[in-house]
């Protein structure tokens, strides 16, 4: 992973650990992976999937009881981010807040990176 030696890639508010922790629980899985691929209207969308293991290449982060794996494509897009889960009336769900991000469309489901390379 690109890292600095005694700080965590990504980092978990209370709010995303507890749901990770749900969603593992409830579907006994080992953790949640996060990746991203191309797709949407700003180049890159992230994605996550309940697994029941990690993957070789993967970085395993653990937080309390909650486990998050970065698949290696990913790795360096998502280097400093906070994970958060918020609820309102009308939706709930993850959200990244992402240093690497240069801008994200309206709906905040697709984004484009820093320094990304022209795909």
């Amino acid at each position: 992973m690109f890292g600095i030696p005694g700080k965590a890639p990504v980092t978990l508010t209370p709010a995303a650990r507890a749901q990770i922790v749900r969603l593992m629980t409830k579907d006994g899985a080992y953790g949640l992976r996060l990746g991203v691929k191309k797709g949407g209207c700003a180049g890159m969308e992230y994605t996550m999937e309940i697994v029941p293991a990690a993957q070789p290449m993967d970085e395993v982060i653990e937080d309390g009881e909650a486990r998050v794996m970065i698949a290696p494509m990913a790795q360096m897009f998502l280097f400093g981010t906070e994970i958060d889960f918020q609820t309102s009336l009308l939706e709930q769900g993850f959200k990244f807040n992402n240093p690497n991000v240069a801008e994200a469309c309206g709906c905040g489901e697709s984004i484009s990176f820093k320094n990304q390379p022209a795909g």
